[in-house]
């Protein structure tokens, strides 16, 4: 890149930025060129990126506490899973907790202040007895606690969501994952189209809908580009972005050949999100710790949600160090009257 060119990057991304706020919808080449631009543009593609973000939600984080509700036992050969039935992980495995485990980790949840508590459970979609008592732990938890209920049951029907959305859930979390042309590289037990599927029988459900994917798999930078322009289709309200993070015992124990993620990629892959999503709550998923590292606070200039605690079968930082890092960036913890 030349010297000319490093000095108009910066004008280049305000303006990219201006458009979007005034309704523009990135383009497959405009994602490209996030992913793909020169190091030297990091901060003023972030500054582009976070106008974004505090147009649409100021300084505020959201957080969300994540409950591992039921581990392994799961019949799916995701690649990247330690829970999947091709998995030789050591990992807990049991099934799904009873109600007064669930309705402690809500408890925990506003303890540590978080507006969202998730709800996960393995496998690939929830048993008829499974969904009644995930139904009446919601009743409960929205009857004692000002949270927002996410679950991630796997897939589903029509008839399933709208049991799901009668019980008070406010939230269904279902990732896409990658790419539809990836997706058979990570997953051959369901297709794409199941998962597009059930995203779509959330919404018919009138609930929200959430849902991400994992980068760092071996994809290419047009399939992080898909994955993001896709979720806009879908107008999805929150959005993870998770980077792999290698499991023993896993087929992704060792990270896929090719580029490896540096904290500046993982950067680039958050601001490519925001500027496809401009008003989805974009939430640093799992790998955040691992791949972001020291430029964490970085990534709440694009994104504005992380989990605090641990995620389902790998640990986080303390929830301590988050509160501090939120801190020292002068934003602020979503509060119930948000």
């Amino acid at each position: 890149m030349s010297r000319d060119d490093r000095e108009e990057a910066p004008t280049a991304w305000h303006d990219l930025a201006d458009r979007v706020l005034q309704g523009h919808r990135l383009t497959e080449a405009e994602g490209l060129a996030v992913l793909q631009s020169d190091d030297a543009q990091l901060l003023d593609l972030l500054s582009a990126a976070y106008r974004v973000r505090y147009r649409h939600f100021g300084n505020r984080v959201h957080l969300n506490f994540l409950i591992n509700a039921k581990s392994g036992l799961c019949s799916e050969d995701c690649g990247y899973c330690s829970q999947s039935r091709v998995s030789r992980a050591a990992i807990p495995t049991y099934p799904l907790l009873d109600a007064d485990r669930i309705l402690d980790g809500a408890r925990a949840a506003a303890e540590r202040q978080a507006k969202t508590y998730c709800i996960v459970a393995s496998g690939k979609a929830l048993g008829e007895e499974e969904l009644d008592r995930v139904c009446q732990v919601v009743q409960r938890i929205k009857t004692e606690h000002a949270l927002k209920v996410c679950v991630s049951p796997g897939l589903l029907t029509d008839a399933q969501a709208g049991r799901l959305a009668a019980c008070g859930v406010d939230r269904v979390n279902h990732n896409l994952n990658t790419s539809r042309p990836f997706y058979p590289r990570i997953c051959t037990t369901h297709d794409y189209q199941d998962r597009l599927d059930t995203l779509a029988a959330v919404r018919r459900a009138g609930m929200e809908i959430c849902s991400g994917g994992i980068v760092g798999m071996g994809e290419t930078p047009a399939d992080v580009v898909e994955l993001a322009l896709e979720m806009r289709q879908f107008d999805v309200e929150a959005l993870p972005v998770n980077f792999l993070q290698p499991i023993v015992g896993t087929p992704l124990e060792e990270a896929p050949r090719g580029d490896p993620l540096t904290p500046r990629y993982c950067l680039k892959v958050l601001a490519l999100f925001r500027l496809a999503n401009p008003q989805t709550e974009l939430r640093i998923g799992a790998g955040r710790e691992m791949h972001l590292g020291c430029l964490q606070p970085l990534g709440l200039y694009p994104a504005n949600s992380i989990f605090v605690g641990d995620y389902l079968t790998t640990e986080g930082q303390p929830p301590s160090d988050d509160y501090r890092m939120i801190e020292a960036l002068g934003f602020e913890i979503v509060t119930e009257s948000d």
